[in-house]
């Protein structure tokens, strides 16, 4: 049985990130790269399919656990009837190759402890050859290699094709054991010290942490949010992975199980409007540089979505040897929603170039250029029915939100031309185009009869998208067309207190069978839309209540079951995160709903 997806922490090196079970082990690992195929994938298989557990001999659960304060190091603890034993797990920010250091260290009394290692390279198919070698036990598999050492030593023997160890700490006693992993085709890369680099890992994450200005109600649970966001944070480029795993089901046994270890460009304003607010400027100036990299060359070419460096390819296969997460098939790597078409993305990008201008980050002359060109390229498609911001694999439509994200494109452009005359371009323009795209949805995208905005055009069909009109700005939040949206929105699509993304399982609207969860960040944008139209008092109740579906370590999935009372879909989720942080800003720093 696999655990549930609540019961994991993340640990991660700013490249690529792990999961860790409540009884030790270590379920999923992909390297080196958030993207790279997983070394680890127990998650979506079994243990034959690559895991790595130290937890005490014959023990389950540990006993408690949680995060160093300020950082991503990993404290999981275990009473036995022998004593108590302290494991601590992280990944330092590389030099070179990527570490994972797992140190076990007794705490009372006289704890055996055992360990097994199974490395299952190319997403838990490939069993590495293992070999001894002057105390490392080396694992090669075509282009991967890992090396596995203790500090001390302890004795590990080989069968059933993985790794075995089993010791003795006593009270006081550290035994620390490093895996490392490089090119097969290159020498093994200098050692690191565990103990140095703990105390690295721990000044380096309590320094950042130390940079956020929030100072309201729930801040651990804010920073514990921003702290994600950086883990999901791939440093080379500072482009941002929407989650580091695949295929983590929205609904348990469904088909709706997708790869979401690449960046997504809806995300950018959110996460730029979160990071700014809290004070990480150079973090979201390295995201709006990924994004104007990314999106660069032909605006007829524009993504909805790009690999960590930008890449455009991002092709969608099945690995039919792994069985699911609780039997969810198939398990998907890559993801062909990239070549979706979108509409909203391109008033996304124009926003989050308007707030980085707003926000005083450095300019970049090409980002002015770019979206001259963005606009071109909308006016000419702004008509045409898309996919929608929720990626539906069913017939195009004419979806209201992404309408209304055109409006924000042609909005911010012309805003940006009024504010600053040195600017280049035909403000007339941009604001008939505003003016067109305002008037059609308000007559095509309203029912009146029952006051609210659809999810398109004709529908009857409602959206948790329609939330964001009055936070970027289409209406004021105190129309009566929003009040309704906002009410209809809560009534119909409304789940014991949360909100659904749309229903699902009723209506043909995304191509696929069964149902999911209620969708987390949805809920974040009813809290932020009830306290702008007047309701803050009920938005603070929905915000304490969504902070409680965090797990013990603060983490939250995408989405959550509030009847199971389970959380669902890739885990961690930035846009989950990126929505506790903009709403705890909203309410209680003076910030934007977000």
């Amino acid at each position: 049985m696999h655990r549930p997806i609540e019961d994991y922490a993340l640990i991660g090196d700013h490249q690529t990130a792990a999961l860790v079970s409540r009884d030790g082990s270590l379920d999923w690992l992909c390297l080196p790269r958030f993207d790279s195929a997983a070394c680890f994938a127990a998650l979506l298989g079994d243990e034959e399919n690559g895991h790595w557990r130290i937890a005490p001999k014959g023990a389950g659960p540990c006993t408690r656990r949680s995060y160093r304060r300020d950082s991503l190091v990993l404290d999981s603890e275990w009473d036995t009837e022998d004593g108590s034993v302290r494991i601590t797990d992280f990944m330092p920010q590389r030099d070179r190759a990527p570490d994972v250091v797992r140190v076990v260290e007794g705490l009372k009394g006289s704890v055996t402890v055992r360990g097994t290692l199974r490395l299952r390279f190319d997403h838990g198919s490939v069993v590495p050859w293992m070999r001894e070698t002057d105390g490392y036990r080396v694992a090669v598999a075509g282009p991967d290699s890992t090396w596995l050492r203790s500090e001390p030593p302890v004795r590990t023997w080989g069968e059933d094709f993985g790794t075995h160890s089993e010791f003795t700490v006593e009270e006081g006693e550290k035994v620390a054991f490093v895996l490392t992993w490089h090119p097969s085709h290159e020498p093994r890369p200098p050692l690191v010290d565990p103990y140095d680099s703990l105390r690295d890992s721990l000044a380096d994450w309590r320094a950042w942490a130390g940079r956020c200005r929030y100072e309201g109600p729930h801040r651990d649970a804010v920073v514990r949010s921003l702290i994600t966001l950086k883990a999901l944070t791939y440093a080379p480029t500072g482009g941002i992975v929407a989650a580091p795993t695949t295929s983590l089901p929205e609904e348990i046994g469904g088909v709706r199980n997708w790869d979401y270890r690449y960046c997504w460009l809806r995300d950018a304003t959110l996460t730029l409007g979160a990071l700014l607010s809290a004070g990480y400027s150079e973090e979201a100036e390295a995201w709006r540089d990924w994004l104007l990299r990314a999106v660069a060359g032909n605006p007829d070419d524009l993504q909805i979505m790009y690999g960590l460096g930008g890449e455009r390819r991002l092709p969608e296969y099945e690995v039919p040897w792994l069985t699911g997460y609780e039997g969810s098939a198939p398990v998907r790597i890559g993801n062909d929603a990239a070549h979706q078409l979108q509409l909203d993305v391109y008033g996304e990008v124009v926003d989050s170039l308007a707030l980085a201008r707003r926000s005083g980050l450095r300019a970049r002359p090409h980002a002015w250029n770019l979206q001259l060109r963005l606009l071109e390229t909308l006016r000419e498609k702004w008509r045409e029915p898309d996919q929608g911001l929720w990626e539906v694999r069913g017939p195009r439509r004419h979806f209201v939100h992404s309408k209304v994200m055109v409006w924000v494109a042609a909005d911010r452009t012309v805003r940006a031309l009024e504010e600053d005359p040195e600017l280049r371009g035909e403000a007339a323009r941009w604001r008939k185009l505003r003016d067109e795209v305002h008037q059609e949805v308000c007559e095509q995208g309203y029912d009146a009869e029952r006051n609210t905005f659809t999810q398109y055009y004709g529908s009857a069909e409602l959206d948790a998208a329609l939330l964001l009109i009055p936070r970027v700005g289409f209406l004021p939040p105190d129309d009566p067309r929003v009040v309704g949206t906002i009410d209809a929105v809560r009534d119909e699509l409304g789940h014991h207190g949360l909100l659904r993304r749309y229903t699902a399982e009723k209506t043909d609207v995304d191509g696929l069978p069964g149902g999911e969860g209620t969708f987390l960040v949805c809920s974040f944008w009813l809290a932020d839309a009830l306290h702008m139209s007047g309701r803050t008092r009920e938005a603070r109740e929905l915000f304490e209540h969504l902070v409680g579906l965090s797990n013990d370590v603060g983490l939250l999935a995408e989405e959550y079951d509030p009847v199971a009372r389970r959380q669902l879909g890739n885990f961690p989720q930035a846009f989950s995160h990126i929505g506790l942080v903009g709403t705890a800003l909203a309410l209680f720093g003076g910030g934007a709903g977000g």
